[in-house]
């Protein structure tokens, strides 16, 4: 049998051909780590006894979780960060004013790019697989010796196939759809497989594959990873500095299960705490009224997030009950907001507005909910006590729906407000 995209990129890294469950140790194209994650990497790192990195153009360091630092003990950490980059010569360090949500700034920056195989100390990581590359969520350990050596060990995954077919109707994007596969699939419906996404993907926009790809964990998944097309070419095209691979699945390659998606078919969806996979379409949605709404993150701060929430909100109000906070991903697209006078227009509703941070998705600051709060987030998970209190609740959506849900101030659809 043949080999899947996922297999192809690791084939190639290794030397040979690859099977499922194989153990291999390959070279690494990129490794990542953040305000959380990397100072436990660098006292590992110190430990190993080595007087340099592997690489220093192939190492990012991107503080984004509580930055900008919210307390004593985030700016200790951010500071370990900020003296081993220094020390080392890391040259990819994003401090504040010129960093962004890590996995919005790294392609942004073309750091990294179409057959690459990226590590890094998040488990968000999966998100660059939609520039058709083999990316994934390491732990921090694992950071601290690819660090040092250039090299991390896998096992080679099994793959699921989605064919997708059909166009998106308006106010469905790429969020409604992975949540939709989340729905039919369960958080762990992909567990420790590569989600590869293929067919006719021309509809969904190179930051809707972003989205897909960003929660390819959420289903259990080793990696997210789309096809290469025209798209991902005019994406990577202007950004890259470096010459990259293209890989293709072979036309017999062997997926464990394989899924026909009809775009067309799917509605605005809503996932329902605690778990992504308690999906609903907004038909069936009901009166929920809500406390909070976030639009940003990871998964939904890129610049078509921020030009559908400018869509939906102009010339509106926000709900007089709700708090409602954007946080563009990166300081690019906090600056195209600007010159778009999508900020404005933002502040005009209601909005608060807040520089590039991962900041309430992980509970982390600027926005965290009170015990019996309720939050619609364009988030990726929405677990017991993931904004905030344990007794509060966080239902995950589009920016549409979002956005929407701000204006009435309960879960609705971009429809009765447009």
């Amino acid at each position: 049998m043949g080999l899947t995209l996922t297999q192809k990129i690791l084939a190639d890294k290794a030397g040979y051909d690859v099977h499922p469950g194989d153990l291999i140790e390959i070279d690494v194209d990129m490794v990542l780590g953040n305000d959380v994650t990397s100072p436990v990497a660098i006292k590992e790192f110190l430990k190993i006894g080595v007087k340099n990195v592997f690489d220093k153009e192939k190492i990012a360091l991107v503080p984004d979780h509580f930055v900008p630092n919210k307390d004593i003990k985030s700016a200790e950490q951010v500071n370990i960060v900020r003296k081993f980059a220094r020390e080392y010569g890391i040259v990819n360090f994003f401090e504040v004013g010129k960093m962004g949500i890590e996995h919005a700034l790294l392609p942004e920056k073309g750091l990294v790019l179409p057959g690459d195989v990226v590590i890094g100390a998040d488990s968000h990581t999966c998100t660059y697989g939609a520039i058709t590359c083999f990316s994934t969520g390491i732990g921090s350990t694992d950071m601290a010796c690819a660090m040092a050596t250039g090299k991390a060990w896998f096992k080679v995954p099994e793959a699921i196939r989605f064919n997708l077919k059909g166009k998106l109707n308006k106010w469905v994007s790429g969020k409604d759809v992975i949540l939709y596969i989340i729905g039919m699939i369960g958080v762990d419906g992909a567990l420790y497989k590569s989600m590869e996404f293929t067919g006719d993907i021309s509809s969904l926009s190179i930051d809707d594959r972003f989205t897909i790809a960003n929660m390819a964990i959420e289903a259990g998944a080793k990696n997210g990873i789309f096809d290469y097309d025209e798209i991902t070419e005019t994406y990577v095209k202007g950004r890259a500095n470096r010459k990259y691979k293209v890989f293709k699945a072979d036309k017999d390659a062997d997926y464990v299960e394989s899924y026909d998606i009809d775009l067309s078919k799917i509605k605005p969806q809503v996932a329902f705490p605690h778990l992504p996979e308690n999906t609903k379409p907004i038909d069936e949605v009901g009166n929920i009224k809500i406390d909070q709404v976030v639009i940003g993150s990871c998964t939904n701060g890129r610049i078509s997030d921020m030009e559908v929430t400018y869509e939906v909100l102009k010339g509106k109000k926000v709900h007089p009950d709700v708090r409602l906070i954007i946080f563009p991903a990166t300081q690019d697209i906090y600056l195209e907001c600007v010159k778009r006078g999508y900020i404005e227009e933002f502040i005009k509703a209601g909005a608060a507005v807040s520089t590039p941070t991962c900041g309430p998705c992980l509970g982390g600051h600027m926005g965290i909910l009170a015990k019996d709060e309720r939050a619609i987030s364009t988030t990726n998970r929405n677990f017991v006590g993931r904004m905030g209190h344990t007794e509060s609740e966080v239902y995950l959506a589009s920016p549409a729906v979002a956005a929407a849900s701000a204006i009435k101030g309960c879960i609705a659809s971009p429809e009765e407000v447009v």
